[in-house]
């Protein structure tokens, strides 16, 4: 299980660039004009993990599957898109379908690179896109909600805990505020499930990427603060890159190189990675690991699950049938040198029903269907 992320912003603030950087294609046309992206594009990279390739060198598998990232590269928005300006209908359909969204925001300045704003300032650029989020959001509550309401003096259970999700967020939408800032707590369970069946906008988790110039990309600039600040402000995160670099990285053959060219700029690491970081971190995601000489796989799973559930992410027999779960904290491994040393030394624990899985465990699932 990996996790979609759709890349949104308005024209020209190197959505594309960005894309075709991170999946290392050239799906996405990028081009200085608005809408060049009329279908969005979908790509799928490896996620990178140093832990993953600790365990390839001990085990020496035959096949190594690191999990996936699943970008999808969006057409850009403008102010009306609510209305169905531009490709607006287009846009909102296509981002209620991703799980998460990555904001990328304009943060550098070149006359040859036309803002279909006039000017460069990315926390007006952010509310534009948020505001026509929020429009849909709040038309679409108030179409459902007189139905709701209805039901509700009916004595319809799910309606009335549905009426009591939709007023904070209505009163949210009516404020500026996104639905996400009045989201029911976790501890109510009809709630959440409430919440989430409405499908909003502005429910999903946001990733502010900041595309500063080449001479920013280590440092920031005032842009990329002023994104941060609004990042914080909102419980949110914000990366800073440059499309243009992780372009360049994208097209170099190996990884040393990759990395002399990122030492030279003062990187340590990739966009990419810096992403996914943010990302897993916005999502509540982690890893866990299955090691073998056939295979060594790297699981994406959210963080709280129990080993059942775990199991059911390779395949839904093993959580069906779940038996116990032989578990090895990847720390144990890696120090000891593999499995066998872990048996012999005590460190391999046979995990039931209702361990909550570790980031970093390798797992061995027993099941019987």
């Amino acid at each position: 299980m990996g996790f979609n992320c759709g890349i949104v912003g308005l024209p020209n603030v190197g959505k594309s660039t960005l894309f075709n950087a991170l999946t290392q294609t050239i799906a996405a046309q990028a081009a200085n004009f608005p809408f060049c992206t009329i279908e969005p594009n979908t790509g799928r990279v490896a996620v990178p993990d140093e832990r993953l390739d600790k365990l390839v060198e001990l085990v020496k598998p035959k096949n190594v599957v690191p999990t996936q990232l699943e970008f999808v590269d969006i057409a850009g928005l403008v102010k009306g898109a609510s209305r169905g300006e531009g490709l607006g209908n287009q846009f909102l359909a296509n981002i209620r379908e991703v799980d998460a969204i990555i904001h990328v925001l304009r943060c550098f300045e070149d006359d040859n690179i036309t803002h279909v704003e006039g000017s460069v300032d990315p926390i007006r650029d952010a509310e534009i896109v948020e505001t026509e989020l929020m429009i849909a959001d709040l038309e679409s509550l108030e179409k459902r909600y007189d139905q709701t309401v209805k039901k509700a003096r009916g004595g319809d259970k799910e309606s009335i805990v549905r009426q009591a999700v939709m007023e904070p967020i209505i009163k949210a939408l009516k404020s500026g505020k996104p639905a996400r800032t009045a989201a029911p707590d976790d501890s109510n369970k009809d709630a959440v499930k409430e919440y989430k069946m409405l499908q909003l906008l502005t429910s999903k988790p946001v990733l502010y990427v900041c595309n500063v110039d080449e001479n920013s990309a280590a440092t920031g600039n005032k842009f990329s603060e002023a994104v941060e600040k609004k990042a914080a402000s909102e419980g949110a995160k914000a990366v800073i890159i440059s499309a243009a670099i992780e372009s360049e990285v994208a097209q170099l053959d190996n990884k040393e190189e990759q990395q002399e060219f990122l030492e030279t700029l003062g990187l340590k690491e990739t966009g990419l990675a810096r992403i996914i970081k943010a990302g897993y971190e916005l999502l509540g995601l982690q890893t866990y690991f299955t090691a073998g000489p056939k295979e060594v796989r790297a699981w994406t799973f959210v963080k709280g699950s129990k080993a059942p559930q775990c199991a059911g992410i390779i395949h839904s027999d093993f959580e069906r049938g779940f038996i116990r779960a032989e578990t090895i904290a990847y720390d144990d491994y890696v120090n000891l040198g593999g499995e066998q040393a872990c048996k012999e030394a005590g460190k391999m624990r046979s995990e039931g029903k209702d361990y909550v899985v570790q980031d970093g465990d390798l797992m061995n699932f027993l099941f019987n269907v």
